[in-house]
């Protein structure tokens, strides 16, 4: 079976609900095919939250989802024992070995011109001369492969956080807020959050009753670019009785609002779609010099693959996990599917083995989903998931929620 077909049979068992010839059921095709190529340049879920459900010590075995590879790199800040990785985009695997590859073998200057600028003209050459030998074949080829005229890599040189499916829909939202007046320059040097308050009610808050942002809205097709399939648009609209758009105009207030411009890098990610250029803003922990000696010490010691977290799981020995990082994945399983992740989860749990994961709406998804039986041998905890869906910065989710093994 060729590479391409089996990531086509992967995600189709990942997000595949319906039936083909059904409204949803197309809309679910169309967004699987989007996650054969990249998807997310970098993730969107809060690295600091993970790491304080995780309780990340040297000694701890962690599993994670990759996405954009950002949060398992800042993992290794904490210097785990070892992370297995795993995705179903060939791009997002691809993304997350050239991470690890850079960090193993690029000084911290490069390192930062790579990810951190991502838009050096230098970058292609590094990656030439330092990065292509030394990464595996299946990598290689695919940083040097074409998009349009050009080979992947060169991504790297025109500001690649710009890139990707969520990177095209950030534009698309630019193109659309600038159509109705809207410039971010004003956020993005705010000194206070009274500033940045002020700046969301008179320039954002008003947007939201035009027209043809609530037509688009409520397109659940429209979503797609900040990876959220049909099911999990559902889930949304549940938390605004229905209607995606308040949900959409509460969660962009509290990333506007809640936490100084200054300190999160995800305001950063969403209105200038890159970080700041003179590298004095906000950083994902593996960008910041401090923690490069660490996360290049441990980045040998992860692993990634292009299977199912479920199939990865599977041919782990029994109780050799300390933590588990689920992104929102869960939001797009069937309960069959949610019922064999947990089995594994739990076969494969040492004593006080943590989960965390995110949800589109705010409630936990578990209960009454998964089995009785196996929920029982989890621990909810209810103060620690609300202090993090406060404290998440990225603000995209719903919620976050943890639950440790009982045994």
């Amino acid at each position: 079976m060729s590479v391409a077909k089996a990531t086509r049979e992967q995600l189709g068992a990942a997000v595949h609900q319906n039936k083909a010839l059904s409204r949803t059921g197309m809309l679910e095709r169309m967004f699987s095919s989007l996650f054969q190529g990249l998807v997310y340049a970098q993730i969107w879920e809060d690295p600091d939250c993970d790491m304080e459900a995780l309780e990340i010590t040297p000694e701890k075995n962690l599993v994670s989802i990759s996405s954009g590879g950002c949060n398992m790199m800042s993992y290794l800040s904490r210097s785990p024992a070892s992370i297995l990785v795993v995705d179903l985009s060939p791009a997002h695997v691809a993304l997350a070995r050239l991470k690890l590859k850079a960090a193993e073998v690029l000084t911290q200057e490069q390192f930062y011109d790579l990810f951190g600028h991502a838009d050096r003209a230098s970058n292609p050459a590094l990656f030439d001369s330092h990065l292509a030998p030394e990464l595996d074949e299946t990598t290689r080829n695919y940083w040097q492969g074409r998009r349009v005229l050009a080979r992947r890599i060169n991504m790297f040189a025109r500001g690649f956080y710009r890139y990707g499916v969520l990177g095209r829909f950030l534009t698309s939202a630019h193109w659309l807020a600038w159509l109705g007046g809207v410039k971010f320059d004003k956020l993005l040097a705010a000194r206070t959050l009274e500033e940045q308050q002020a700046f969301y009610d008179s320039e954002i808050a008003p947007q939201f009753k035009r027209p043809l942002v609530k037509f688009l809205a409520r397109r659940r097709a429209a979503l797609f670019g900040l990876g959220i399939p049909p099911a999990q648009y559902d889930k949304l609209a549940a938390d605004g009785e229905g209607d995606v758009l308040p949900v959409l105009q509460h969660r962009i207030r509290k990333l506007i609002c809640d936490f100084p411009v200054s300190e999160n890098y995800f305001a950063w990610a969403a209105f200038n779609r890159g970080y700041r250029s003179d590298g004095t803003g906000p950083l994902p922990p593996y960008l910041q010099a401090r923690h490069f000696d660490a996360v290049k010490a441990a980045a040998a010691n992860v692993e990634v693959h292009n299977i199912s977290l479920t199939e990865a799981l599977a041919a782990c020995p029994v109780a050799s996990k300390h933590g588990y990082v689920l992104l929102d994945a869960q939001d797009w399983m069937t309960d069959t599917q949610l019922n064999a992740l947990w089995a594994e989860i739990t076969r494969t749990a040492a004593d006080g083995a943590r989960v965390v994961f995110r949800t589109g709406g705010v409630p936990d998804i578990l209960p009454g989903r998964v089995r009785q039986d196996i929920l029982d041998r989890w621990e909810y905890q209810p103060d620690l998931s609300t202090k993090l869906s406060a404290e998440d910065r990225s603000a995209i989710y719903g919620a976050t929620h943890v639950y440790v093994f009982r045994g």
